[in-house]
Protein backbone atom coordinates (compact mmCIF):
# COMPACT_ATOMS: atom_id res chain seq x y z
CA UNK A 1 0.00 0.00 0.00
CA UNK A 2 1.38 3.68 -1.10
CA UNK A 3 2.82 5.46 1.49
CA UNK A 4 0.15 8.86 1.49
CA UNK A 5 2.19 11.21 4.52
CA UNK A 6 4.84 12.54 1.80
CA UNK A 7 4.30 15.57 -1.04
CA UNK A 8 3.72 14.29 -4.44
CA UNK A 9 7.65 15.91 -5.02
CA UNK A 10 9.14 14.11 -3.06
CA UNK A 11 7.23 10.84 -3.70
CA UNK A 12 8.66 11.55 -7.12
CA UNK A 13 12.45 11.55 -6.01
CA UNK A 14 12.38 8.50 -3.24
CA UNK A 15 9.35 6.27 -4.85
CA UNK A 16 10.50 3.23 -6.36
CA UNK A 17 14.13 2.78 -5.01
CA UNK A 18 13.44 0.88 -1.40
CA UNK A 19 16.29 -1.27 -0.79
CA UNK A 20 15.43 -4.42 -2.46
CA UNK A 21 15.91 -3.05 -6.06
CA UNK A 22 19.09 -0.50 -5.40
CA UNK A 23 21.24 -2.59 -3.00
CA UNK A 24 22.41 -6.42 -3.23
CA UNK A 25 21.87 -8.47 0.27
CA UNK A 26 24.38 -8.97 2.53
CA UNK A 27 26.06 -5.37 1.29
CA UNK A 28 26.55 -1.97 2.43
CA UNK A 29 25.31 0.56 0.21
CA UNK A 30 22.77 1.11 -2.08
CA UNK A 31 22.84 2.94 -5.83
CA UNK A 32 20.51 5.78 -6.16
CA UNK A 33 18.41 4.88 -9.57
CA UNK A 34 17.62 0.73 -9.78
CA UNK A 35 19.71 -0.98 -12.51
CA UNK A 36 18.66 -2.74 -15.59
CA UNK A 37 17.99 -6.44 -15.44
CA UNK A 38 17.47 -7.95 -18.64
CA UNK A 39 16.41 -11.45 -18.33
CA UNK A 40 14.28 -14.48 -19.62
CA UNK A 41 15.26 -17.54 -18.10
CA UNK A 42 15.79 -17.84 -13.80
CA UNK A 43 18.16 -20.75 -12.92
CA UNK A 44 17.07 -22.42 -9.90
CA UNK A 45 19.96 -24.11 -7.21
CA UNK A 46 18.27 -27.69 -7.74
CA UNK A 47 15.00 -28.98 -8.60
CA UNK A 48 13.28 -28.49 -4.87
CA UNK A 49 14.26 -24.86 -5.44
CA UNK A 50 12.61 -24.71 -9.11
CA UNK A 51 9.05 -26.65 -7.65
CA UNK A 52 8.80 -24.26 -4.53
CA UNK A 53 9.18 -21.03 -6.27
CA UNK A 54 6.43 -22.57 -8.72
CA UNK A 55 3.93 -23.36 -6.02
CA UNK A 56 4.26 -19.55 -4.24
CA UNK A 57 3.42 -16.27 -5.31
CA UNK A 58 5.84 -15.24 -8.76
CA UNK A 59 4.92 -11.62 -7.95
CA UNK A 60 7.75 -9.38 -7.05
CA UNK A 61 10.57 -12.70 -6.82
CA UNK A 62 12.54 -13.87 -9.74
CA UNK A 63 11.18 -16.53 -11.57
CA UNK A 64 10.45 -16.24 -15.37
CA UNK A 65 11.76 -12.90 -17.29
CA UNK A 66 7.67 -12.47 -18.46
CA UNK A 67 6.96 -12.19 -14.86
CA UNK A 68 9.64 -8.83 -14.33
CA UNK A 69 12.68 -7.85 -13.15
CA UNK A 70 13.71 -5.26 -10.25
CA UNK A 71 14.07 -2.95 -13.10
CA UNK A 72 10.51 -3.07 -13.68
CA UNK A 73 9.31 -3.57 -10.46
CA UNK A 74 10.99 -0.36 -8.80
CA UNK A 75 8.85 1.55 -11.73
CA UNK A 76 6.09 0.04 -10.88
CA UNK A 77 6.26 0.37 -7.19
CA UNK A 78 6.77 4.35 -8.07
CA UNK A 79 3.94 4.44 -9.94
CA UNK A 80 1.97 3.18 -6.67
CA UNK A 81 3.13 5.42 -4.70
CA UNK A 82 2.24 8.15 -6.76
CA UNK A 83 -1.35 7.04 -6.15
CA UNK A 84 -2.42 6.84 -2.04
CA UNK A 85 -4.68 3.79 -1.68
CA UNK A 86 -3.32 1.92 -4.24
CA UNK A 87 -1.91 -1.62 -3.78
CA UNK A 88 0.11 -2.15 -6.81
CA UNK A 89 0.31 -1.75 -10.60
CA UNK A 90 0.99 -3.52 -13.65
CA UNK A 91 2.95 -2.37 -16.47
CA UNK A 92 1.96 -2.66 -19.89
CA UNK A 93 4.04 -2.00 -23.87
CA UNK A 94 1.43 0.40 -24.55
CA UNK A 95 -1.30 2.65 -22.94
CA UNK A 96 -4.14 0.99 -25.37
CA UNK A 97 -2.69 -2.59 -23.74
CA UNK A 98 -3.36 -1.47 -20.16
CA UNK A 99 -6.73 -0.66 -20.86
CA UNK A 100 -7.90 -3.26 -22.66
CA UNK A 101 -6.46 -5.39 -19.87
CA UNK A 102 -7.61 -3.87 -17.60
CA UNK A 103 -11.15 -3.89 -18.80
CA UNK A 104 -10.65 -7.55 -19.50
CA UNK A 105 -10.37 -7.67 -15.38
CA UNK A 106 -13.21 -6.62 -14.40
CA UNK A 107 -15.94 -7.75 -17.45
CA UNK A 108 -17.38 -11.06 -18.23
CA UNK A 109 -19.84 -11.82 -21.07
CA UNK A 110 -23.13 -10.51 -20.35
CA UNK A 111 -21.97 -7.84 -18.76
CA UNK A 112 -22.40 -4.23 -19.96
CA UNK A 113 -19.62 -1.52 -19.90
CA UNK A 114 -20.64 2.15 -19.80
CA UNK A 115 -17.93 4.54 -21.54
CA UNK A 116 -17.26 7.80 -21.87
CA UNK A 117 -18.29 9.38 -25.24
CA UNK A 118 -15.20 11.32 -25.69
CA UNK A 119 -13.12 8.79 -24.81
CA UNK A 120 -9.82 7.58 -26.97
CA UNK A 121 -10.49 6.46 -30.41
CA UNK A 122 -8.53 3.16 -29.94
CA UNK A 123 -10.37 2.61 -26.57
CA UNK A 124 -13.49 3.05 -28.48
CA UNK A 125 -11.88 0.48 -31.25
CA UNK A 126 -11.86 -2.22 -28.18
CA UNK A 127 -15.42 -2.16 -27.64
CA UNK A 128 -16.65 -2.51 -30.44
CA UNK A 129 -13.96 -5.11 -32.38
CA UNK A 130 -13.31 -6.67 -29.06
CA UNK A 131 -15.46 -6.96 -26.15
CA UNK A 132 -18.81 -6.72 -28.38
CA UNK A 133 -17.65 -10.42 -30.14
CA UNK A 134 -17.61 -11.36 -26.60
CA UNK A 135 -21.04 -10.47 -25.48
CA UNK A 136 -19.94 -7.43 -23.34
CA UNK A 137 -22.12 -4.45 -24.30
CA UNK A 138 -21.01 -0.74 -24.24
CA UNK A 139 -23.41 2.05 -23.86
CA UNK A 140 -21.63 5.30 -24.17
CA UNK A 141 -22.79 8.58 -22.04
CA UNK A 142 -21.79 12.36 -21.99
CA UNK A 143 -19.19 13.33 -20.57
CA UNK A 144 -20.86 15.70 -18.71
CA UNK A 145 -23.63 13.58 -17.22
CA UNK A 146 -22.36 13.96 -13.73
CA UNK A 147 -24.46 12.27 -11.17
CA UNK A 148 -27.40 11.67 -13.76
CA UNK A 149 -25.48 8.57 -15.37
CA UNK A 150 -27.24 6.41 -12.15
CA UNK A 151 -30.19 6.84 -14.52
CA UNK A 152 -27.56 4.72 -17.09
CA UNK A 153 -27.06 1.90 -14.86
CA UNK A 154 -28.89 -1.40 -15.02
CA UNK A 155 -28.33 -4.83 -13.62
CA UNK A 156 -26.07 -5.62 -16.18
CA UNK A 157 -23.71 -2.82 -15.03
CA UNK A 158 -20.26 -3.53 -14.23
CA UNK A 159 -17.95 -0.58 -15.10
CA UNK A 160 -18.36 2.67 -15.81
CA UNK A 161 -14.83 4.01 -17.91
CA UNK A 162 -14.03 7.88 -17.51
CA UNK A 163 -11.36 9.51 -19.18
CA UNK A 164 -10.71 12.95 -17.78
CA UNK A 165 -10.28 15.46 -19.56
CA UNK A 166 -11.25 13.82 -22.88
CA UNK A 167 -7.84 14.01 -25.24
CA UNK A 168 -9.27 15.43 -27.86
CA UNK A 169 -12.38 18.55 -26.98
CA UNK A 170 -11.38 18.65 -22.81
CA UNK A 171 -14.59 17.74 -20.99
CA UNK A 172 -13.88 17.51 -17.41
CA UNK A 173 -16.05 14.65 -15.72
CA UNK A 174 -17.32 14.69 -12.32
CA UNK A 175 -15.30 11.79 -10.68
CA UNK A 176 -16.37 12.10 -7.48
CA UNK A 177 -19.79 11.59 -8.35
CA UNK A 178 -19.88 9.26 -10.91
CA UNK A 179 -17.64 7.00 -7.99
CA UNK A 180 -19.76 7.81 -5.64
CA UNK A 181 -22.65 6.24 -7.44
CA UNK A 182 -20.72 3.35 -8.67
CA UNK A 183 -19.16 2.70 -5.31
CA UNK A 184 -22.70 2.64 -4.07
CA UNK A 185 -23.41 0.10 -6.56
CA UNK A 186 -20.87 -2.67 -6.40
CA UNK A 187 -19.59 -1.30 -9.83
CA UNK A 188 -16.28 -0.71 -11.22
CA UNK A 189 -14.64 2.62 -11.65
CA UNK A 190 -11.91 2.92 -14.34
CA UNK A 191 -10.40 6.39 -15.27
CA UNK A 192 -7.96 7.03 -17.78
CA UNK A 193 -5.71 9.31 -15.64
CA UNK A 194 -3.17 10.44 -19.00
CA UNK A 195 -3.78 14.16 -19.22
CA UNK A 196 -3.31 15.01 -15.37
CA UNK A 197 -0.89 12.31 -13.79
CA UNK A 198 -1.22 11.61 -10.26
CA UNK A 199 0.63 14.24 -9.56
CA UNK A 200 -2.49 16.71 -10.77
CA UNK A 201 -5.16 14.05 -10.43
CA UNK A 202 -4.52 11.51 -7.43
CA UNK A 203 -7.66 9.40 -9.26
CA UNK A 204 -8.09 6.97 -6.20
CA UNK A 205 -8.59 9.70 -3.67
CA UNK A 206 -10.62 10.71 -5.51
CA UNK A 207 -12.73 7.31 -5.80
CA UNK A 208 -11.59 5.73 -8.75
CA UNK A 209 -11.13 1.66 -8.51
CA UNK A 210 -8.40 1.56 -11.44
CA UNK A 211 -6.24 3.66 -12.15
CA UNK A 212 -4.46 3.84 -16.10
CA UNK A 213 -1.76 5.78 -17.29
CA UNK A 214 -0.69 6.04 -21.30
CA UNK A 215 3.29 6.13 -19.89
CA UNK A 216 4.42 6.74 -23.39
CA UNK A 217 3.59 10.35 -22.96
CA UNK A 218 4.06 12.33 -19.45
CA UNK A 219 5.62 9.59 -17.59
CA UNK A 220 8.57 8.86 -20.10
CA UNK A 221 8.58 12.58 -21.68
CA UNK A 222 11.06 11.89 -24.28
CA UNK A 223 9.27 10.08 -26.55
CA UNK A 224 11.36 7.21 -27.34
CA UNK A 225 9.21 4.76 -25.41
CA UNK A 226 5.82 2.98 -25.54
CA UNK A 227 4.46 1.83 -22.17
CA UNK A 228 1.04 1.76 -19.93
CA UNK A 229 0.35 1.10 -16.15
CA UNK A 230 -2.68 -0.03 -14.38
CA UNK A 231 -2.67 1.00 -10.45
CA UNK A 232 -5.47 -0.48 -8.16
CA UNK A 233 -6.91 -0.27 -5.03
CA UNK A 234 -6.18 -4.11 -2.86
CA UNK A 235 -9.58 -5.41 -3.97
CA UNK A 236 -9.11 -5.19 -7.55
CA UNK A 237 -4.90 -5.57 -7.92
CA UNK A 238 -4.90 -9.45 -7.74
CA UNK A 239 -7.45 -9.11 -10.88
CA UNK A 240 -5.56 -6.86 -12.70
CA UNK A 241 -2.26 -8.68 -11.77
CA UNK A 242 -4.05 -12.14 -13.11
CA UNK A 243 -5.28 -10.15 -16.63
CA UNK A 244 -1.39 -9.22 -17.10
CA UNK A 245 -0.09 -12.40 -16.48
CA UNK A 246 -2.97 -14.36 -18.50
CA UNK A 247 -2.61 -12.29 -20.94
CA UNK A 248 1.36 -12.61 -21.26
CA UNK A 249 1.24 -8.65 -20.85
CA UNK A 250 5.16 -7.27 -19.78
CA UNK A 251 7.46 -4.12 -20.73
CA UNK A 252 11.22 -4.80 -21.42
CA UNK A 253 13.59 -3.58 -18.67
CA UNK A 254 15.23 -1.32 -20.60
CA UNK A 255 12.52 0.62 -21.55
CA UNK A 256 11.23 0.33 -17.61
CA UNK A 257 14.25 1.97 -16.77
CA UNK A 258 13.91 5.16 -19.27
CA UNK A 259 10.28 5.46 -17.58
CA UNK A 260 12.13 5.34 -14.31
CA UNK A 261 14.25 7.72 -15.84
CA UNK A 262 11.61 10.14 -16.95
CA UNK A 263 9.75 9.78 -13.99
CA UNK A 264 12.14 11.67 -11.82
CA UNK A 265 11.74 15.21 -13.56
CA UNK A 266 8.10 14.44 -14.27
CA UNK A 267 7.15 17.70 -11.52
CA UNK A 268 9.48 20.18 -13.20
CA UNK A 269 8.62 19.36 -16.67
CA UNK A 270 4.61 19.63 -16.14
CA UNK A 271 5.21 22.48 -14.49
CA UNK A 272 6.64 23.68 -17.74
CA UNK A 273 4.79 22.04 -20.08
CA UNK A 274 1.82 23.81 -17.91
CA UNK A 275 2.98 27.47 -17.73
CA UNK A 276 3.98 27.34 -21.44
CA UNK A 277 0.27 25.87 -22.25
CA UNK A 278 -1.40 28.61 -20.19
CA UNK A 279 0.42 31.29 -21.74
CA UNK A 280 -0.40 30.10 -25.41
CA UNK A 281 -4.12 29.44 -24.52
CA UNK A 282 -4.85 32.65 -23.54
CA UNK A 283 -3.08 34.18 -26.89
CA UNK A 284 -5.32 32.43 -28.55
CA UNK A 285 -8.51 33.37 -26.65
CA UNK A 286 -8.14 36.85 -28.10
CA UNK A 287 -6.97 35.97 -31.50
CA UNK A 288 -10.27 36.98 -34.04
CA UNK A 289 -9.55 33.12 -36.19
CA UNK A 290 -10.18 31.29 -33.30
CA UNK A 291 -13.73 30.62 -31.97
CA UNK A 292 -12.86 28.74 -29.21
CA UNK A 293 -9.99 27.61 -26.65
CA UNK A 294 -10.77 23.96 -24.83
CA UNK A 295 -8.09 23.84 -22.17
CA UNK A 296 -9.86 22.90 -18.57
CA UNK A 297 -7.90 25.77 -16.63
CA UNK A 298 -9.82 28.55 -18.65
CA UNK A 299 -13.54 29.37 -17.71
CA UNK A 300 -15.19 28.77 -21.09
CA UNK A 301 -14.12 25.11 -20.86
CA UNK A 302 -16.82 22.64 -19.97
CA UNK A 303 -16.27 21.17 -17.12
CA UNK A 304 -14.05 24.28 -15.73
CA UNK A 305 -15.21 24.58 -11.86
CA UNK A 306 -14.37 20.71 -11.91
CA UNK A 307 -11.37 21.18 -12.74
CA UNK A 308 -10.98 24.04 -10.34
CA UNK A 309 -12.36 21.95 -7.96
CA UNK A 310 -10.62 18.38 -8.03
CA UNK A 311 -7.53 19.01 -9.93
CA UNK A 312 -3.97 20.63 -8.67
CA UNK A 313 -3.12 21.51 -11.77
CA UNK A 314 -3.30 21.65 -15.69
CA UNK A 315 -0.46 19.63 -18.41
CA UNK A 316 0.80 20.98 -22.07
CA UNK A 317 -2.50 19.61 -24.22
CA UNK A 318 -5.47 21.13 -25.25
CA UNK A 319 -7.36 22.08 -28.97
CA UNK A 320 -8.91 25.15 -30.17
CA UNK A 321 -11.32 25.97 -32.63
CA UNK A 322 -11.25 27.72 -35.55
CA UNK A 323 -13.42 30.32 -36.37
CA UNK A 324 -14.50 29.46 -40.14
CA UNK A 325 -12.64 27.63 -42.81
CA UNK A 326 -11.94 24.03 -44.22
CA UNK A 327 -9.24 21.36 -44.29
CA UNK A 328 -7.25 22.81 -46.95
CA UNK A 329 -7.02 26.14 -44.36
CA UNK A 330 -6.31 24.39 -41.42
CA UNK A 331 -3.30 22.28 -43.19
CA UNK A 332 -1.99 25.85 -44.17
CA UNK A 333 -1.88 26.84 -40.55
CA UNK A 334 -0.33 23.52 -39.74
CA UNK A 335 1.73 22.71 -42.72
CA UNK A 336 3.90 25.52 -42.64
CA UNK A 337 4.96 25.90 -38.60
CA UNK A 338 8.20 25.89 -37.93
CA UNK A 339 8.35 24.85 -34.03
CA UNK A 340 5.78 22.18 -33.74
CA UNK A 341 5.64 18.79 -35.37
CA UNK A 342 2.59 16.93 -37.40
CA UNK A 343 2.71 13.41 -35.54
CA UNK A 344 0.21 11.87 -32.98
CA UNK A 345 0.66 10.94 -29.08
CA UNK A 346 2.13 13.89 -26.94
CA UNK A 347 3.88 14.86 -23.50
CA UNK A 348 7.29 14.73 -24.97
CA UNK A 349 9.59 17.69 -24.23
CA UNK A 350 8.84 18.33 -28.21
CA UNK A 351 5.90 20.49 -29.07
CA UNK A 352 2.79 18.97 -31.47
CA UNK A 353 0.12 20.04 -34.06
CA UNK A 354 -2.45 17.54 -34.98
CA UNK A 355 -5.88 18.10 -37.19
CA UNK A 356 -8.59 16.61 -35.17
CA UNK A 357 -12.15 15.90 -36.15
CA UNK A 358 -14.10 14.75 -32.69
CA UNK A 359 -17.46 14.83 -34.58
CA UNK A 360 -16.19 11.38 -36.05
CA UNK A 361 -16.04 9.79 -32.68
CA UNK A 362 -18.83 10.64 -30.86
CA UNK A 363 -22.39 8.62 -30.55
CA UNK A 364 -23.96 9.75 -27.65
CA UNK A 365 -23.77 13.32 -27.55
CA UNK A 366 -23.20 15.79 -31.00
CA UNK A 367 -20.02 18.01 -31.55
CA UNK A 368 -20.69 20.95 -33.46
CA UNK A 369 -18.23 23.65 -34.03
CA UNK A 370 -17.54 27.11 -35.58
CA UNK A 371 -14.73 25.80 -37.74
CA UNK A 372 -12.17 22.95 -37.78
CA UNK A 373 -10.07 21.87 -34.50
CA UNK A 374 -6.52 21.75 -34.33
CA UNK A 375 -4.98 19.85 -30.85
CA UNK A 376 -1.88 21.62 -29.39
CA UNK A 377 0.70 19.33 -27.29
CA UNK A 378 3.04 22.25 -26.31
CA UNK A 379 6.43 21.56 -25.25
CA UNK A 380 9.45 21.96 -23.50
CA UNK A 381 10.51 25.29 -25.87
CA UNK A 382 9.74 28.68 -25.38
CA UNK A 383 6.39 29.49 -25.40
CA UNK A 384 7.26 33.61 -27.13
CA UNK A 385 8.69 31.50 -30.29
CA UNK A 386 5.60 28.83 -30.47
CA UNK A 387 3.15 31.84 -30.08
CA UNK A 388 4.99 33.50 -32.80
CA UNK A 389 4.74 30.38 -34.78
CA UNK A 390 1.57 30.54 -34.55
CA UNK A 391 1.03 33.69 -35.17
CA UNK A 392 2.22 33.19 -38.86
CA UNK A 393 0.23 30.26 -38.76
CA UNK A 394 -2.89 32.01 -38.52
CA UNK A 395 -1.73 34.37 -41.18
CA UNK A 396 -1.70 31.04 -43.13
CA UNK A 397 -5.20 30.52 -42.37
CA UNK A 398 -6.82 33.68 -43.06
CA UNK A 399 -5.20 33.75 -46.82
CA UNK A 400 -6.63 30.20 -47.47
CA UNK A 401 -9.64 30.64 -45.84
CA UNK A 402 -10.52 33.78 -47.94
Amino acid sequence: MSDDSRRPLTRLAQAGRRADWTGMPGQPGAIVSPGVWRASTILYDDVAHLRKAAGSSTHERLFYGRKGTPTSWSLADALTEMEPGAEGTMLFPSGVAAIACALMAVLRPGDQLLMVDSAYDPTRNFCEQVLKPFGIETLYYDPTIGAGIADLVTDRTRAIFLECPGSLTFEVQDVPAITAIARDRGITTLLDNTWATPLFFPALAHGVDIAILACTKYIVGHSDVMMGSVTATPALFPKVRQSAYLFGQMTSPDDAWLASRGLRTLGVRLAQHQASALEIAHWLTEQPDVARVLHPALPDCPGHELWARDFSGSTGLFSFVLQGGDEAARAALIDGLAHFGIGYSWGGFESLALPVDPARYRTATVWQAEGPVIRLQIGLEDPADLIADLDAGLARFRATRG
